[in-house]
């Protein structure tokens, strides 16, 4: 892609390099701006490791170089009420732009083979419902609504499991990573994963489409990708798992559906969502207190 996108959508031809470094500086000032727990670690891209290029440490962690739905509120899975306002383990550390939670009451939601658990603001709503077809023996499948029934996040576990990702030459596009927050989940090493993180990324279309989500999966090098996968490679046999709004995000085209993606018109917005928004606070915390025994 030889071109920039401005926020009334339209593309010009011009650097995509210089623009994108831009963007980083747009970027890292709102942040800077908006919380003093900002850091050099959560602005950039992430990038492979290659011999030609490195982890980045926004999104690796490292140094720098329906059917069949069911509520299980009331019964079945085990939902309990809880007041406390902390994060749950692997919660992110001072250096990270993470805003508070703002629900005042939070319960954790707990499959009835204890497979997996996670905190819930409490008029949230967690919902069993059929695994994906081709999924692996007792994989689960749990949607996540906010207490108007708006849908939030869905949990996946018995994915079967994914080869890297196929990027054909020129369809890439430049990425940008928000916020990165580590999380302590069993997972599997390889040349294209990454620690686990609890990511909220943005890749330039004809406009800025974010998702958040856990991965321990490379997205792509020297801040090109195809797509964002919010997706952690669970252990041998296994399978893998994910957590997010979306699977994965792309650039999508302008007759595609985008939602339950995010559409942003600028990277100042992008950014202000993960540092204003309550929705995303509470998000992120449901996230980071995810504890999963495979």
């Amino acid at each position: 892609m030889n071109g920039t996108v401005h926020p009334n959508g339209t593309v010009h031809p011009n650097s995509m390099t210089a623009k994108l470094r831009l963007g980083a500086l747009v970027l890292g000032a709102v942040l800077l701006a908006t919380t003093a727990a900002c850091s050099t670690e959560n602005k950039g891209p992430q990038v492979s490791q290659t011999s030609d290029s490195h982890p980045n440490s926004s999104e690796s962690g490292l140094p720098s170089p329906d059917a069949g739905s069911k509520s299980t509120t009331p019964s079945g899975d085990a939902v309990s009420s809880s007041p406390s306002s902390t994060p749950g383990s692997g919660a992110a550390s001072s250096s990270d732009p993470s805003p508070a939670a703002t629900a005042l009451t939070w319960k954790t939601y707990t499959d009835p083979a204890k497979k997996v658990s996670f905190e819930l603001p409490g008029d949230w709503i967690a919902q069993s419902v059929t695994a994906e077809a081709g999924s692996l023996p007792g994989a689960l499948k749990v949607e996540v609504k906010d207490g108007g029934g708006r849908y939030i996040a869905t949990l996946q576990t018995g994915l079967p499991p994914a080869g890297p990702i196929a990027c054909p030459t020129g369809q890439s596009h430049p990425y940008i990573v928000i916020s990165s927050v580590p999380l302590d989940v069993p997972h599997s090493d390889g040349p294209d994963t990454i620690d686990p993180r609890v990511v909220f990324r943005v890749i330039q279309g004809y406009k800025f489409f974010g998702s958040y989500g856990i991965t321990n999966m490379v997205a792509g090098a020297d801040g090109q990708a195809c797509e964002l996968r919010n997706r952690v490679q669970g252990p041998s046999g296994k399978g893998d798992y994910s957590f997010g709004d979306v699977a994965a995000v792309h650039a999508f085209a302008a007759d595609e559906k985008v939602a339950p993606a995010k559409t942003f018109d600028t990277l100042d917005l992008a950014a202000k969502y993960v540092a204003h928004d309550s929705e995303f606070a509470n998000v992120q915390r449901m996230l980071l207190s995810l504890k999963v025994n495979l």
